[in-house]
This record gives structure tokens, C-alpha cells and sequence, in this order.
């Protein structure tokens, strides 16, 4: 069962989230602005968070004058899929997400159901691994163990003492925690479940979510819902005890609020996207927004306040334009925010402690008869699987690899699979300084060795590669610390709020739920201050 839950979460690669803008951009111009706006509600960065959080405000909230602007020429952040005329369809930051209620429900409301894609939950996942076990016979990839605990008997990635020392972590035979400092990723889990389970399972998991290092990543505030197991059983520490409760607060929450029978269902173990990649959200939401509430191009530089209204002052094509708002939600990136929300909000300055390491994403196309023979592959299928992790002691400098074509139809033209290789992270910085060719031949090394035929020399094709400066922020030790003194000096300041992957988790569906209860908290400020500011009045002056 834990084993399933990591997956989950490390499919999501690295990603689900990235905060920061790429290297290179084009702009685009839009009409110049004119003087000074009001509005209710100004949503700063279109990303996942901020796109759902603007598109709820207008949706539910009934807020029709609220601005979303994006220093970007589209919307999106993070979100970038692309495709071409040779019928390639890939995405260069997050490539899925893990369906929820939250999700279903705005791609329902966005008319998006009819473009929604699931994978199926059933394809296994696979951790590379040198050493011992059947797995050395196709390609030393291990599939985890879905069914526990029957699979756990044939899980050959562990073994028997590894696999003994888990169970019993597990049912509850662990130390207690530290009292006197905040325990690592690596500490919790080699305490529950054994340094070999650490090293073998959770590690590639935590180079996946984070592209992080588990020593420095604070347990309590990067996997919170996994580190709350331990108190919530009834039967001991254990974080089998811990599920059980789990699962019955969860069947609580269903039966108390039921998913809409017209929203997308789905099952267990899926990874959803969309036909034409993840982005196809934050552009349906530009959509139904329309262009007056959404601003392109334009960067936030400060927010100052005056006669008990915000004033944003804004760079859009080297013209400053300000906007007055009776509300602000700044969803920008972690450094971005702390240089434009500290004068109101003090705290904020503390986001620039919060470290976001380098990470690249690659996608390579590669024909199908380049691989060799893998778990449940045939000639016409050679790839079956969401894909692979790698521990960082089998010294594969890559983090991980999603093989895009087994998992979502119509990725590839007849006779290519396409894979999306993640590599840098917290423990390989100096990806960041190397150059786009340098990058791709370390990952088509990396493929090489694990899934193609020895000596391989054919064709093959480099579809994309973008490097991300600045890409998942990680949650490490003080992280929780940082986010206390932001909750107390946002108090202060009533009407501006700060929120994105570093405060509210870096799962696309933690971003689209925090869109949902933000939109709550934004209206209950506005309803209970003073009257909206009447809507055409924006729309003239936009125009003017």
C-alpha cells in the first residue's frame, strides 16, 4: 500500500509542479492600458494555482471584476505542451496529474471532460535496480507492488530481511521520533520501514516528486499527509494503523460530500492529462475569462496600499501601469513574491531562503525497435508501464523516466514511443550550466543503459528540452517555520494573500484544490468590506 501511494506521487514526476519561468520567452504586445483600474479581486501568475483560483472567483463567487495578469506572453507558468507536424504531442514541465473531486469538478465546469485522458491504472511502475532478483533478466527494472500484501511475496527490488524489517516498522515496531529536532525525510522512513526500503523505494521517489535531497527535505512539511499516519491509528505508530484510519476518514468524506454525478470519473492508480497536454486547462480558463480580465505580458513590480485600497504597480512592454484593487492574490514564484509582497507583508522576504534547485526536462523519440526486452513489452508495445525511477546509488545521473507513449494515446506518429527524462535537482546542481546538447546526450546515455538494445545506433529523434533555473521548491528543514511567520504577518495585512506550491504542496491537484478554498477565503474578505466595484467600469477603461 505505500509503496502505491509513493508511485502515485512520483508519476507525477517532478513535477508537479514547477514554479518557474523558462530560460526563453518571446513576447507578445497587447493594447497599451491607460490609467488607473479598479477592480475587486487581482490574481498575480496564471499558473495552475492562479488560473484556478481567478476562474472559481468569477465561476462561484459570482466576482465578474477580477483580473488575472501573467508576465508571460501566454498563460499557463509552468504548463508548457507542444506539438508538431510530425504528429509529437509532449509536455516540457509537469506531464500529469493524479485525478481528484477538485479536478473533475473544473474540468467539468470548463467543458473539458470531452479532451480528458486517463491512463491506465493498471500499468505498472518500475524502479531500476543493478543487483540480484528476476528483475536482472528484463532489463533490472522491478514493477512495485500494487496488491499488498500478497505482491509484496514476489517484490524481488527488496529482500527478505529488507522486506521483514518494513512489515514490522510498518505494523508499529519503531522507535519513537526526535523530540529535539525536525526529522528528515530519510530519518522517518528508515525509522518505519529500514534503510534498505529507503534506499531502494522512497529514494527515487523523493528524486521524482522534489528532485530533492531526502536528508535535507523536512518530513512534516514535504509529505504531510504520509507523516500524519503515524498518530491517526488506533492500533500504535505503525503506518498501517495510521491507512486504516486514513481510509475511513476518506469514505467519511465522500459519503459527506459526494462527487457530481456529471463530473469525469475515474479509478485508482490513473494519471490524467488532456489530448493536447496540460496546458489545455490554463488556456480554457483564458478562454472563459475573456481578454479584458486576463493581461498578458505584464509584471507585477510592487503592491503598496492607499485609502484602504491595494495599488499594484506593473510593467507591461516597457510602459508602467497601475491597477487598484480591493483584493490582491499574488500566486507568483517564491522569489518573485518575496520582492513584491514584503513591504505589506514582512515575512514574504523569507521566501527568498526557500530554495528551488535547476531541473531539466527532455523528450526523446526513439522507434520502437530500438528497445530491448522489457517487462510486459511486446514488439509492437516494447513500452508497458507509466514508467521509471532511479535510486541514486545505481550512479544513473537522470532522476527518472516517464515513457509519455504507453502512457496517453496519440502521443507519437506510427512506429515511435516518446520519453520525458528529468534531470538536475537538489544533488545535481550543474545541470543547470550545461548546454542543451550536453544535456541530451547524458539522458540518451542514461536511456541507453536501461532501455535499449545493447550498441544501439539507430535513429532517433530530440524533440524537446527545456531547463528550469529555479524548479521545485523544496520543503526542507524551517520550511514550516517560514510558513508560520507568513500566516501571522498575512493576518495583518487583510486582502492580500500569498499562495502557490511552496505553502499549499507541489501536486497539481494540491494547486487546483488551493484555487478552490482560496476563492472561499478571497469573496468572505469582499463580502464583508465594502461594495464591489461596478464591472463596466473596468471594461471601459481597459479599452480606453
Amino acid at each position: 500500500m505505500q509503496s502505491t501511494i509513493f508511485w502515485f506521487l512520483s508519476c507525477l514526476a517532478v513535477a508537479q509542479a514547477f514554479t518557474a519561468s523558462p530560460t526563453q520567452h518571446t513576447r507578445h504586445a497587447v493594447s497599451p492600458l491607460g490609467a488607473t483600474k479598479s477592480v475587486d479581486c487581482l490574481v498575480v501568475g496564471s499558473g495552475v494555482s492562479g488560473s484556478s483560483l481567478a476562474f472559481n472567483l468569477v465561476k462561484h463567487h459570482n466576482l465578474e471584476n477580477t483580473l488575472l495578469v501573467e508576465s508571460n506572453p501566454v498563460v499557463g507558468g509552468n504548463l508548457i505542451s507542444k506539438s508538431n507536424e510530425d504528429g509529437f504531442v509532449w509536455e516540457e514541465g509537469p506531464n500529469s496529474f493524479q485525478p481528484t473531486p477538485y479536478i473533475c469538478r473544473i474540468v467539468h465546469e470548463l467543458g473539458l471532460t470531452p479532451e480528458l485522458v486517463l491512463a491506465d491504472g493498471s500499468l505498472p511502475r518500475f524502479v531500476y535496480w543493478q543487483g540480484g532478483g528476476a528483475g536482472d533478466k528484463l532489463a533490472n527494472l522491478h514493477a512495485l507492488p500494487t496488491n499488498l500484501p500478497g505482491d509484496l511475496l514476489d517484490f524481488n527490488l527488496l529482500t527478505w530481511p529488507g522486506k521483514i524489517r518494513a512489515g514490522l516498522g510498518a505494523l508499529g515496531l519503531i522507535a519513537p521520533p526526535p523530540t529535539d529536532r525536525e526529522e528528515s525525510i530519510r530519518e522517518f522512513v528508515t525509522r518505519h520501514l529500514g534503510a534498505e526500503t529507503f534506499e531502494r523505494v522512497i529514494d527515487p521517489f523523493v528524486s521524482g516528486v522534489y528532485a530533492g535531497d531526502p536528508d535535507q527535505l523536512a518530513m512534516r512539511a514535504a509529505l504531510k499527509k504520509i507523516h500524519r499516519l503515524e498518530g491517526l491509528g488506533d492500533f500504535g505508530p505503525g503506518l498501517v494503523s495510521g491507512a486504516i484510519a486514513r481510509f475511513q476518514e476518506i469514505a467519511q468524506e465522500k459519503k459527506d460530500n459526494p462527487p457530481d454525478p456529471a463530473w469525469p470519473t475515474y479509478k485508482g492508480g490513473q494519471l490524467g492529462s488532456f489530448q493536447k497536454g496540460l496546458q489545455t486547462l490554463p488556456n480554457a480558463v483564458e478562454q472563459f475569462l475573456g481578454q479584458d480580465r486576463v493581461w498578458k505580458n505584464t509584471a507585477v513590480e510592487s503592491i503598496t496600499k492607499k485609502d484602504g485600497m491595494f495599488v499594484v504597480t506593473m510593467q507591461q512592454n516597457g510602459k508602467k501601469v497601475q491597477v487598484e484593487a480591493k483584493s490582491v492574490c499574488v500566486t507568483s514564484p517564491t522569489r518573485v513574491t518575496a520582492k513584491i509582497a514584503a513591504e505589506l507583508i514582512p515575512a514574504a522576504a523569507r521566501l527568498s531562503e526557500v530554495y528551488s534547485p535547476p531541473v531539466a526536462s527532455v523528450t526523446i523519440a526513439y522507434p520502437k525497435e530500438a528497445f530491448k526486452e522489457l517487462p510486459g513489452g511486446t514488439p509492437d508495445q516494447p513500452l508497458r508501464g507509466f514508467g521509471h525511477l532511479l535510486p541514486r546509488s545505481m550512479k544513473v545521473r537522470s532522476l527518472g523516466t516517464i515513457w509519455s507513449s504507453s502512457l496517453f494515446p496519440n502521443r507519437t506518429p506510427p512506429g515511435w514511443e516518446l520519453l520525458l527524462t528529468y534531470i538536475g535537482g537538489a544533488r545535481d546542481t550543474a545541470v543547470g550550466d550545461m548546454t542543451e546538447d550536453e544535456i541530451y546526450q547524458q539522458v540518451e546515455a542514461d536511456v541507453q543503459q536501461i532501455l535499449l538494445k545493447p550498441n544501439y545506433q539507430g535513429p532517433i529523434q530530440r524533440i524537446g528540452c527545456r531547463v528550469w533555473k529555479t524548479a521545485i521548491p523544496q520543503y526542507r528543514k524551517g520550511h514550516l517555520e517560514i510558513l508560520e511567520a507568513l500566516e501571522k504577518d498575512e493576518a495583518k495585512c487583510p486582502g492580500l494573500y500569498l499562495g502557490g506550491n511552496y505553502r499549499t504542496g507541489v501536486a497539481f491537484g494540491d494547486c487546483i484544490q488551493f484555487g478552490w478554498t482560496e476563492a472561499e477565503r478571497v469573496a468572505q474578505f469582499l463580502r464583508s468590506s465594502s461594495v464591489q466595484t461596478n464591472e463596466t467600469e473596468v471594461k471601459k477603461t481597459v479599452k480606453a
